[in-house]
């Protein structure tokens, strides 16, 4: 493997970091507002400005958000399902805790996965189900039961 493809991997595990992080400084946001649904709000206005910031200071190509208007209409889901787990993340943590909200969180993660690979759902490549990827899924459900237990 590349040092490239390490790097990578380096950042795939600071975003999975930054997951429950964000979860839980929503949370205090939430708090402070009196509501999940504002704090995600103010967490996406917050992210919003940060991705502006960010696409003029490195020369982005800002008119090329003109070109959005062609996307297909499921590309416009992203938005809303990001919202969903903002706002599902504010609402769980204090409930359930960090640890058992993204346990779920990642054995759901996993599930779908394994369809939309399955099946090539929004053009991705098929990769079928095997034992071993579900095995994988058996593994982290087991991992949730016993978060929840202990």
């Amino acid at each position: 493997m590349s040092n490239g493809a390490y790097f990578l991997m380096l950042v795939a595990l600071a975003a999975g970091a930054m997951m429950p992080t964000q979860a839980a400084t929503n949370n205090k946001m939430a708090e402070a507002v009196g509501s999940p649904v504002l704090a995600a709000f103010l967490s996406f206005l917050v992210g919003t400005i940060a991705l502006l910031v960010y696409a003029v200071a490195t020369g982005e190509g800002i008119a090329n958000v003109a070109s959005a208007r062609t996307a297909p209409a499921i590309a416009w889901a992203g938005g809303l399902l990001g919202a969903f787990f903002v706002t599902s993340a504010v609402i769980l943590v204090p409930r359930l805790g960090v640890a058992m909200t993204f346990s779920l969180v990642i054995a759901g993660q996993m599930i779908v996965t394994l369809v939309i690979d399955h099946f090539g759902l929004l053009g991705t490549p098929v990769k079928e189900v095997s034992v071993v990827r579900v095995a994988g899924i058996l593994l982290i459900t087991a991992g949730v039961v016993i978060i929840r237990k202990f």
